[in-house]
């Protein structure tokens, strides 16, 4: 395959999952946002929403104050934030037309319609009178996207780069969430055991208890995790077993072991000439997830653990470039 369609197909994928990614994340603290809790901590979960896409500094630069609104349309609207989900939907359709003739019809048509009603949607109020729907109509582009990628294409080298996209931007992302939000948690828990009394932390414990389970569940709900959690673990929301789930899992969808599984086959798929040595990266990545243990990981520190993962799954990306893709200018 001409490296030119592998970039487009890979890119494209990538541009997809990360839309929904953002909508997920975003759905989430629309929905945690009703819950009660002070104005630092709603600002602070806003903050983590654009940590997590590395856009504060960009969100820094257009707007002076930190508010949901403002948040959300910058993560949605604006074209100038290369994350924002316009921005992904148009480059996905954009990336997708140069290659129509390695898609399927339905797999270009559902690009197509999907970036024609994201304009219409962006012309209407509809995202400020019910965000929660816009976010859940953009996930379920994604999921079409997907089952008919699947559904449709013939299982070649295109598909293979199409799926490889797929699954690293997905194992990126929910890297990024674990590490924002466990920091963010351990940030807040140290506040109240700082800020509270004896007393007020005893008439506070029940209520602390429901916020942490409705925090934890978000976080699950982020990546489709709270049934599977439920079914998995049967008991109450812990935060190790959250790490266990989304780190180790390999029958976890959305996990960094199940995304680095993908990854894998996938790269063996399309092995070329010169790709035995991103091969053999992404498999001891694989390995390191396969046979490590959640007590491990959280011995050694789970932030350094994830700033390393996403230290290796950004090397990873380069190294596919390198070996398949359009090289990037000098």
């Amino acid at each position: 395959m001409l490296s030119r369609t592998a970039d487009h197909l890979f890119w494209m994928a990538r541009y997809t999952e990360r839309a929904e990614n953002t909508a997920r994340m975003l759905d989430v603290h629309v929905q945690t946002a009703l819950l009660p809790q002070s104005t630092d901590d709603a600002e602070q979960g806003w903050r983590a929403v654009l940590g997590i896409s590395e856009l504060l500094y960009g969100y820094n630069q257009k707007y002076d104050q930190l508010t949901q609104r403002d948040v959300i349309d910058f993560m949605v609207r604006d074209p100038n934030n290369p994350s924002s989900i316009a921005s992904c939907l148009r480059q996905a359709r954009e990336n997708a037309r140069a290659v129509r003739g390695a898609l399927t019809t339905e797999a270009w048509e559902i690009q197509n319609a999907t970036w024609i009603k994201m304009q219409s949607y962006l012309q209407t109020n509809a995202l400020e009178q019910n965000p929660s729907d816009f976010f859940e109509w953009v996930k379920h582009r994604s999921h079409l996207s997907r089952g008919v990628t699947i559904g449709t294409m013939l299982k070649d080298e295109a598909f293979h780069f199409i799926r490889l996209g797929t699954f690293l931007e997905r194992a990126d992302n929910t890297a990024r969430i674990i590490d924002v939000k466990f920091h963010g948690a351990k940030e807040s828990q140290a506040q109240k055991h700082n800020g509270q009394s004896q007393s007020q932390s005893q008439s506070g414990e029940k209520g602390d208890g429901q916020i942490d389970f409705y925090y934890w569940a978000a976080i699950l709900r982020s990546v489709s995790g709270f049934e599977i959690y439920r079914k998995v673990y049967r008991d109450v929301i812990t935060p190790e077993r959250v790490a266990e789930l989304l780190i180790l899992r390999a029958d976890m969808p959305r996990s960094l072991l199940a995304c680095m599984g993908h990854v894998l086959s996938n790269l063996k798929n399309v092995h070329n000439d010169v790709s035995s040595d991103t091969e053999r990266f992404a498999g001891k990545l694989h390995a390191d997830l396969k046979f490590a243990r959640i007590e491990e990981v959280l011995d050694a520190g789970l932030h350094d653990y994830l700033t390393v993962f996403l230290e290796r799954i950004f090397e990873l990306g380069n190294r596919i470039s390198r070996d398949f893709l359009v090289p990037l200018a000098a």
